[in-house]
């Protein structure tokens, strides 16, 4: 692996909306790209933990899910940034950003730019819309 890779849901809507913040707006190295299109077994991910939570695999092997990758991913871009990870970290904020990206994740289908596919599990969405990148 070259570089740090931030995986997230292409099939999901609101995740690609922020997916596409992420490569506009926050400087980083890492690669950003839908797991449908990763090569899961390279990064050492199952299908089953990025339909559960956008994932962190870092150039040194490390690994995170959910608000540990975005502070991961906000720790590997521009200072500004770096601080926003490095926030998102603390121990009181990390402790209540799990239950929050819990919500979101359950709740995407409704937030800003989200589709009915998003609250769908993956067996659904290929049954109803065919297999990732078909």
């Amino acid at each position: 692996m070259e570089r740090s890779t931030f995986v997230y849901d292409g099939d999901c809507a609101f995740c690609t909306r922020c997916a596409e913040f992420v490569e506009r707006r926050i400087p980083t190295r890492a690669r950003v790209l839908p797991w449908q299109f990763a090569d899961l077994d390279e990064l050492g991910l199952t299908e089953a933990e990025c339909d559960e939570a956008v994932q962190w695999v870092g150039l040194d092997g490390s690994r995170a899910a959910g608000p540990d990758a975005i502070a991961a991913l906000l720790g590997s871009s521009g200072r500004v940034w770096r601080i926003a990870g490095a926030g998102l970290r603390f121990a009181p904020v990390r402790a209540a950003a799990w239950p929050v990206y819990r919500w979101v994740a359950r709740n995407r289908h409704r937030m800003p730019g989200g589709t009915a596919a998003c609250s769908l599990p993956q067996a659904d969405r290929e049954r109803l819309y065919g297999p990732p990148g078909g």
